[in-house]
């Protein structure tokens, strides 16, 4: 069949330049999934949280495509929406609010048992400051200040919550602690 002049746009539905939100959501999606499985602990909690956080940037998308960092949005809203979920479970009285502060995540009764290894469990010992902290600095490659901005607090706290938290994991982990 001889493909006919414009029939890419009727295939995708788009025009050209116009799917910087599609490409932005394909660019960001496995990534933004992976910090929140490490700072939730919870795939299910991670998949909605991630949904619901690119959700609200789609619906201002409009304006934020121009600004400096769509992703610091991206990333500040999926944060906020964990601290919300904990906040929600703590006053259904579903965890405590130790757990609520963000220790470990409450699980579903069929959580897939091959995502649990040693690295999460060690990683659910920490709070969620220090998982959030380290999954921005170490796994997403944002410098302390951003790091800061995203969770709102200045970058020396990010410094410090993230060597915490790496302390922490070697001992978890039978690492030995030389701070």
């Amino acid at each position: 069949m001889k493909r006919m002049k414009g029939a890419s746009i009727l295939a995708t539905g788009r025009r050209e330049g116009a799917d910087s939100f599609e490409g932005f959501f394909r660019s960001e999606q496995g990534r933004l999934l992976r910090a929140l499985f490490v700072v939730t602990g919870d795939s299910y909690v991670a998949e909605d949280i991630m949904q619901e956080a690119f959700v609200r940037l789609w619906e201002r998308w409009d304006r934020l495509r121009s600004a400096d960092s769509p992703t610091g949005y991206l990333y500040t809203t999926a944060l906020n929406l964990v601290r919300r979920h904990y906040r929600r479970l703590a006053l259904l009285g579903r965890v405590t609010p130790r757990l609520a502060a963000g220790n470990r995540a409450v699980s579903p009764p069929l959580y897939d048992v091959e995502i649990r290894d040693s690295v999460v469990r060690a990683l659910g010992s920490l709070t969620y400051r220090q998982r959030a902290a380290l999954v921005l600095t170490e796994m997403l490659d944002f410098d302390s200040a951003e790091a800061g901005r995203l969770l709102g607090v200045k970058a020396v706290t990010v410094r410090r919550l993230a060597s915490k938290g790496r302390s922490a994991l070697r001992v978890v982990l039978g690492g030995v602690e030389n701070e």
